[in-house]
């Protein structure tokens, strides 16, 4: 029996199940590779106190990624809501110690509803210690913008020189993604010579939540299996369109992508989406 492919999530708990590592985890199951996860902070809202961001030890993370390395090991490794200067510094020193060959940063630094999930003096920590780690980064506009001090970013035109200066942080590669344009879902992927545009049909439906997490997780999934970045790319767009597609709502509330779609809805749909991809 050959044994799946090992990824890795270092990054926040979402209670609803939406984000955070429960949807890196759900895309691992459902890209047939055997995931692990490291909870670096609890993301739910206190009904009496409103505190919203419930942060775990450095002992606590620590513990649980060597536990991990020991138990498993990793062929890829993502991470998400790392939220603080500290636990950036600390990962970054995790990742250079277990030496995983594919790294995918998804600098989570906002919510779906613009809500605040990295501490204000941890992005020179993001920029200087971890990014220079990845594979590959996968920054949203808004994350963009902030990497690149407060830039604004409103076209394609500023996704491709967004990807361009964000190369010089360290990564291999970068992918800007422009969900929050208008007209089609499209991003820009830059490798230092290449820039190559991922455009797919814009799904209307605010049922969203989730979508970068899955996105990078599917990448994630996608390199351990030994796809090469921009095919995985490639595959992971397909991956989560379809996810975006079948998404749903169980109140009047912003709902889940749906990840059972890659298998209930055939993978056949995925590989005809990712074919169409690239321009």
């Amino acid at each position: 029996m050959k044994f799946p492919a090992r990824v890795i999530t270092i990054a926040g708990s979402a209670s609803g199940g939406s984000a955070g590592i429960q949807a890196d985890l759900k895309t691992f199951q459902e890209l047939d590779v055997y995931g692990m996860s490291v909870v670096t902070a609890i993301v739910g809202r206190h009904p009496e106190t409103g505190k919203n961001v419930h942060a775990m030890t450095l002992e606590a993370i620590e513990a649980q990624f060597d536990t991990a390395m020991k138990q498993v090991g990793a062929d890829a490794l993502k991470t998400g809501m790392l939220f603080s200067k500290e636990v950036i510094i600390r990962t970054a020193e995790l990742i250079h110690r277990a030496s995983i060959k594919d790294i995918v940063v998804d600098p989570v630094m906002v919510g779906k509803l613009d809500s605040k999930l990295l501490a204000d003096d941890a992005i020179d920590a993001l920029k200087e210690k971890l990014i220079p780690h990845a594979t590959i980064i996968t920054p949203n506009i808004p994350e963009a913008s902030f990497l690149l001090d407060d830039r604004k970013i409103d076209d394609v035109d500023g996704l491709k020189q967004a990807a361009i200066d964000l190369f010089s942080l360290g990564s291999k590669y970068v992918l800007v993604k422009g969900g929050r344009l208008t007209g089609p879902a499209v991003d820009v992927l830059f490798d230092g010579k290449t820039i190559t545009t991922l455009e797919a049909p814009r799904i209307d439906t605010v049922n969203t939540s989730g979508a970068g997490c899955s996105y990078s997780a599917a990448i994630c999934a996608y390199l351990a299996k030994g796809n090469k970045v921009e095919e995985a790319v490639r595959l992971a767009k397909g991956f989560v369109t379809t996810a975006i597609q079948y998404g749903f709502s169980y109140n009047e509330m912003v709902g889940p992508t749906y990840h059972a779609a890659h298998h209930k809805f055939g993978e056949a749909h995925e590989i005809k989406v990712a074919q169409e991809l690239v321009k």
